[in-house]
């Protein structure tokens, strides 16, 4: 199973990105997805997650009303729309797509078995 994350890049405050991620089998529409985050000097974070069905979704604190999560099965592909972007969102992003099938949203980093490479998201004031 691979997984491709792509659409980090630079942004001024208050702009938008969208993240792709695509997996390459997998079993991809019987998993949870879930996007985590790592800034420098600080430890990984869930942002956001989503159930195997799309059902259940899950956001950070500190994202939610301005990112979204969503699930292409058609596509085998997850998305994370992040608008009103601030600074402290800058970070590494990594998606990752979980071990077991059928499963509500998940948040422990343990819970994913394969990952992506991250795509760097900075946001400057």
């Amino acid at each position: 199973v691979q997984l491709q994350a792509c659409g980090g890049g630079l942004v001024q405050a208050g702009g938008s990105l969208r993240l792709s991620c695509a997996a390459s089998g997998g079993m991809f529409s019987t998993k949870a997805v879930g996007w985590f985050r790592q800034a420098p000097g600080k430890v990984r974070e869930v942002v956001a997650a989503i159930g195997w069905s799309s059902r259940t979704k899950y956001y950070a604190e500190s994202v939610k009303g301005r990112f979204t999560i969503s699930k292409d099965n058609a596509k085998n592909t997850v998305y994370l729309q992040m608008n009103s972007l601030k600074p402290d969102d800058t970070a590494i992003y990594y998606c990752a797509l979980a071990q077991k099938s059928y499963s509500p949203y998940l948040l422990s980093g343990n819970d994913y078995g394969y990952w992506g490479q991250g795509t760097h998201v900075t946001v400057s004031s």
